[in-house]
Formats: structure tokens, C-alpha cells, sequence
């Protein structure tokens, strides 16, 4: 099963259903929630996605939604060591980015699904589109 670690923007794109990325973000969760492959995100992103989404709802939905997000995706720590490893990089230039491509990098995901692929363009794990790895599969 492929373990596939997912930028914050794809997960909004799912909760917030945000077109024209809704469907693929829809399709990669239904993929998971099939046990045809393994989601992964940062702890960073419940942070950012909660706050993004409380701008739109009430606390007690928000709440609602990540619990029923956590049913299906993996919440990998960030942590000290991936910390460190993003604030001493000198590639990436927006520091959310760094502080995901490192927990990719410690939990051993094997592609980062993103909609901005030039944020990643020094990674050395597999970087696409939620697109692109779709094509992949069928």
C-alpha cells in the first residue's frame, strides 16, 4: 500500500471543497477510506486547517469535521528533530513547506501530494499533484 503524505492545501481543498481540486482530493480520501492507500499528514496541518476552517464555521463543526478526518488519515508529530531540520535548511524559502517535506522525510513516505510542486522542487522523495498520482493508478 502506498504511503502517500499530503500538503496542507489538499486536505483544505477536500474540507472546504474547493474547485475544480475537490474531486481528486475526495477521490484520494475514498482511496484511503478503501484501504487502497495510506494518508499521512503533518500535526501542522489539523493546526492550519482548523484555523482556516474556523474562519468559516463554528468551533463545534470544525471540531466535528477533523475528528472525522482523523478516521482516515495518519497525524504524524512535528517534533523537535524535524523542527530543527527545517529551521537549518537553506532550500525551502517558506518554512511550512520545510517543516512538512522534513516529516515526510522522517515517517518514510514514499510521495508527497501537493498542489504547489515548485514548493518541493529540491525534495527527494517523489513530489505530484493529487492528478497526477490518480493517473498513476488507473
Amino acid at each position: 500500500m502506498k504511503k502517500l503524505f499530503l500538503d496542507t492545501n489538499i486536505v483544505i481543498d477536500l474540507l472546504s471543497r474547493r474547485d475544480p481540486y475537490y474531486k481528486e482530493s475526495a477521490t484520494l480520501f475514498s482511496l484511503a477510506d478503501r484501504n487502497k492507500i495510506e494518508i499521512c499528514i503533518s500535526s501542522l496541518t489539523i493546526a492550519n486547517t482548523s484555523y482556516i476552517l474556523s474562519q468559516q464555521l463554528k468551533t463545534i463543526k470544525v471540531k466535528e469535521i477533523l475528528r472525522k478526518l482523523r478516521l482516515v488519515v495518519n497525524v504524524l508529530p512535528l517534533n523537535d528533530k524535524i523542527i530543527g531540520l527545517a529551521l537549518n535548511d537553506e532550500t525551502f524559502t517558506d518554512l511550512e513547506d520545510g517543516f512538512q517535506y522534513f516529516t515526510a522525510v522522517e515517517y518514510e513516505q514514499e510521495i508527497i501530494i501537493t498542489r504547489n510542486l515548485k514548493d518541493f522542487k529540491t525534495s527527494q522523495i517523489p513530489v505530484m499533484t493529487a492528478q497526477q498520482f490518480l493517473e498513476t493508478i488507473k
